[in-house]
């Protein structure tokens, strides 16, 4: 058997610890120790292409004291020339780019005659796309350029708010002015909305929760309404001063009625105790909705309950289209739907109970009282019922900010 060549033998033990470079050099060194046909006999003996040896002995003369002065004295150095290695895509393709952005350009996705959103589509489609373009690029060289190009996933951000009021920020000035005034004398203020009604039974709630590995909590496939249980319609108040709420957990529709209930229900059972000397109550509301500024019920409702507690009602309602500015949404609604995250919400006894027993680290209170009363809808308030409502409306927007007096 015939031995190995000593190049051959010094090959095997240095080429595994060699970069690309490296072994380009050493095979050049070798071709020079030799001289005359040693560019033949290296590349026999290493594999390499004779091309390969004849560039590393073109840059040998210049770091053959970098390559023997081993790693800890070397200068760090790219592996290839300047200029070396594959070209980019985009080098022989020079419209790839612009073609792509064409693709996922806003305007385009904008235009109503596209037949695609193509930022919805997958980077593999548009490599297809871009085939029937003439470009052969695959699917990971299109998610490459597009990062390039600043684009990266991402999902709808809720930032508009539609058309905006031109007294939008005056409004927010004037509930901020009234708010801090009302608590300044130690007079209560609410915040108060309808959480979004939730289906009741076994049915996916989003979010997860620890549980022990291949036992997920099951639920119905399909979310069809329960003949029997139906819906529950949770409706809040929120004690500003006080980081206190109070939900009437609805089974039927969500009124004006309804919604002024909750509120004097909140009123006996907590308000009163807390503001036993109080004159007057504050109400920040949205516009629309059962406690909408349109809504007569909503006045009428109110113009009893300041009746029957002796209380002047100050009523301020957001600006349209802003309803994630009022409190209760980020003061109470949001951590109920993080405590009961994932459960499914089967009863309204377990509605109940995983709203009272939301908390925050600031020391949020809630009660929670299930509401089994029928408020029909299509309740008409007459013009005579109307005219015996106390109602003053402010000189700022009269139609957001008024003042009911008990009759």
């Amino acid at each position: 058997m015939q031995a190995e060549s000593p190049i051959r033998q010094r090959w095997n033990l240095m080429q595994g610890h060699l970069d690309e470079r490296q072994r380009r050099v050493f095979a050049a060194a070798e071709a020079k120790t030799i001289g005359r046909g040693g560019i033949s006999q290296v590349a026999a003996a290493t594999g390499l292409a004779r091309g390969t040896i004849m560039a590393g002995l073109q840059e040998f003369e210049g770091t053959t004291n970098e390559f023997m002065a081993g790693p800890q004295l070397a200068q760090p150095r790219a592996v290839r020339r300047s200029g070396g290695g594959r070209k980019p895509l985009t080098h022989k393709d020079p419209s790839l780019v612009q073609d792509l952005l064409m693709l996922v350009e806003p305007s385009t996705r904008g235009d109503p005659m596209a037949p695609l959103r193509w930022t919805c589509k997958s980077l593999r489609l548009l490599a297809e796309e871009l085939g029937h373009l003439g470009h052969r690029a695959s699917h990971v060289v299109v998610g490459q350029l597009l990062k390039s190009e600043g684009y990266s996933l991402q999902g709808n951000a809720k930032v508009i708010e539609g058309n905006q009021s031109p007294d939008r920020n005056a409004q927010f000035e004037h509930i901020n002015l009234r708010v801090s005034a009302a608590m300044a004398a130690g007079q209560p203020v609410i915040s108060v909305d309808t959480k979004k009604k939730e289906l009741v039974g076994a049915y996916k709630n989003g979010g997860r929760e620890w549980l022990p590995e291949g036992q997920p909590t099951e639920v119905k496939v399909h979310d069809f309404v329960d003949p029997e249980l139906g819906r529950a319609t949770p409706y809040g108040v929120y004690d500003i001063a006080a980081d206190q709420g109070w939900v009437s957990v609805g089974t039927d529709h969500d009124t004006a009625t309804f919604a002024v209930q909750t509120i004097r229900r909140w009123w006996y059972a907590m308000g009163q105790p807390r503001y036993p000397n109080a004159r007057e109550l504050t109400i920040t509301a949205d516009g629309g909705g059962s406690n909408g500024h349109r809504v007569r019920l909503w006045k009428y409702e109110l113009s009893r309950l300041a009746t029957e507690t002796g209380l002047t009602i100050h009523v301020c309602h957001f600006p349209p289209g802003t309803s994630k500015w009022n409190k209760i949404e980020h003061r109470l609604f949001s951590f109920i739907t993080m405590n009961w995250r994932a459960r499914p919400l089967v009863s309204h006894e377990v509605i109940v109970n995983l709203i009272a027993s939301t908390t925050t680290r600031s020391g949020l209170a809630v009660r929670a009282e299930l509401d089994t009363a029928a408020y029909p809808k299509g309740v008409s308030v007459t013009d005579l019922e109307m005219a015996s409502i106390k109602l003053e409306a402010e000189d700022f927007h009269g139609d957001w900010n008024y003042h009911i007096r008990p009759g």
